[in-house]
């Protein structure tokens, strides 16, 4: 018989709740590369589960927001965008430390940190339709408060919900009469690993650089530099 007594534990203390069922949590936090490793032990990962917690997440965001705010739907979109997005989930599951329980195999425990927040905030999704499964939407939900609404605040606070391409093109032509320009300097990696290096310029000067597994995500990253830079030397 296998001992789950750490996922147990991380159950009662970090989620507050006694599962019914801890085989499903211990599947929310295994990963397909553990399975291929493990066949004849393991026969399930953590990608239904991930499908389910996905839609729960954003179905108790959304009546969040919803029951809080009474601001246009274009602007909860954004404000719900910037909590379920793969940095904010992923660093909610590092907060509540998931990452020791992770089954995870040799290869993946030694992936880039861009992996490693992936699988990070796939899990939290995962043990979201995990919780959803065993103990139902109200324990669901006060899960989903206590690790990733707290963070709503500073999202407002630091306007960082707002689209960082939008941000610096705003303040850039205001300031400079300039459209910024994204210009891909560097491509790497696998077909399935992919890692653009994107850099944003304006009126021929590189103000700002980002990395990405897509040439959109590299835009946003380097939009959200240049924007750091602005902010340090106002």
């Amino acid at each position: 018989m296998q001992d789950y007594s750490a996922y147990q534990t991380f159950a009662t203390e970090k989620l507050g709740v006694s599962f019914n069922s801890i085989e499903i949590l211990v599947t929310a936090f295994t990963h397909r590369s553990y399975v291929n490793e493990h066949r004849k032990t393991v026969h399930e990962h953590n990608e239904r589960l991930e499908f389910l917690g996905d839609a729960v997440l954003e179905l108790i965001v959304t009546e969040y927001l919803y029951k809080n705010f009474d601001d246009p739907e274009g602007i909860m979109t954004n404000w719900r965008s910037a909590l379920v997005r793969t940095e904010s989930i992923s660093a909610a599951a590092s907060r509540f430390e998931f990452e020791p329980l992770l089954r995870l195999s040799r290869g993946e425990k030694h992936g880039t940190d861009r992996a490693r927040a992936q699988i990070l905030a796939n899990s939290y999704e995962a043990v979201v339709g995990a919780l959803y499964i065993d103990q139902g939407y109200m324990a669901t939900q006060k899960f989903i408060k206590n690790s990733l609404l707290v963070t709503f605040a500073d999202i407002l606070k630091n306007n960082s919900w707002v689209d960082a391409k939008s941000r610096l093109q705003e303040i850039v032509q205001s300031k400079e009469g300039f459209t910024p320009v994204y210009t891909v300097l560097n491509e790497a990696g696998p077909d399935h690993e992919k890692e653009f290096t994107v850099g944003v310029f304006v009126n021929n000067q590189q103000v700002g650089e980002g990395v990405g597994p897509s040439k959109q995500i590299g835009q946003q990253k380097a939009a959200e530099s240049a924007l750091d830079d602005l902010n340090a030397s106002n």
